[in-house]
């Protein structure tokens, strides 16, 4: 490793050290999924509150509460065992662009998983999704084939074979596949290994990345997930996304917002 690349992994180890703590949690859409004890609860909850991580994090959590609320604080037991009227107290729902028939849609396609599987994870293994962008590729298919779901819902579902950089996906995945003595990431899943985890790639940690030079290619795409993981690789090669930590706290303490 050149004197360069060593002297960004110390600055990365160090905003890592400083930010993986539970702390992070409070301020975090992590937060929501952490309500939870349940692994479907978590995965469910996770899955919505990393669909709606985007614009100001206070939102964020906030909408994400809101829709947990109006599944009477139990996401699981509302995906599996909703009736149709049962989606009535989704009316109104909104986040962004993110509307009630949205909702819907994601209960409906996350019914025809929890229905017949225990977890995501056991869903996920049972089809080989055993890397990030099988797995982005398996649940993109899975909610297209749902004939409950417009195809409007789809956009909020990242398409990697049409070059998206999948960041909500990408850390939906690393809170439920990687672990931390912290207890800030979950470490549920076994259908991927922390090792081959993509980073979670947004306008913020792009621009950081560049800033350190550890990025080169100028947008920020599936291209760019790649080009950029492949270099923290370098770095920890059996947890590269742990420096997620570090880039987006570097990123968010110039502006608040989170832009896909």
């Amino acid at each position: 490793m050149d004197k360069d690349l060593l002297c960004v992994k110390q600055l990365l180890d160090e905003q890592y050290r400083k930010y993986c703590c539970s702390s992070f949690i409070d301020d975090d859409p992590i937060q929501v999924p952490h309500l939870f004890s349940s692994q479907q609860n978590r995965e469910i909850a996770g899955f919505f509150a990393a669909t709606f991580a985007w614009g100001q994090r206070k939102t964020i959590i906030a909408k994400s509460k809101e829709l947990i609320a109006r599944m009477d604080s139990n996401p699981a037991d509302f995906v599996i065992n909703y009736s149709e009227s049962d989606l009535r107290v989704l009316k109104g729902f909104r986040h962004r662009t993110f509307s009630e028939n949205d909702a819907v849609g994601f209960v409906r396609g996350l019914a025809s998983i929890y229905r017949y599987y225990s977890s995501m994870d056991e869903y996920l293994v049972s089809r080989g999704g055993t890397t990030p962008l099988v797995a982005l590729r398996l649940l993109r298919s899975h909610f297209e084939s749902e004939s409950g779901v417009l195809p409007t819902t789809l956009r909020h579902i990242a398409n990697v074979d049409a070059g998206s950089a999948a960041k909500r996906l990408n850390m939906f995945f690393r809170w439920m596949v990687r672990s931390d003595q912290e207890g800030v990431d979950f470490g549920l899943w076994k259908c991927i290994q922390p090792k081959y985890l993509l980073i979670p790639l947004d306008l913020h940690v792009g621009n950081v990345s560049r800033d350190l030079g550890i990025l080169k290619r100028r947008q920020n795409d599936l291209k760019a997930v790649l080009e950029l993981t492949e270099v923290l690789k370098q770095f920890d090669a059996s947890d590269p996304v742990k420096y997620d930590f570090a880039l987006f706290s570097l990123g968010v303490n110039r502006n608040t917002d989170w832009t896909d």
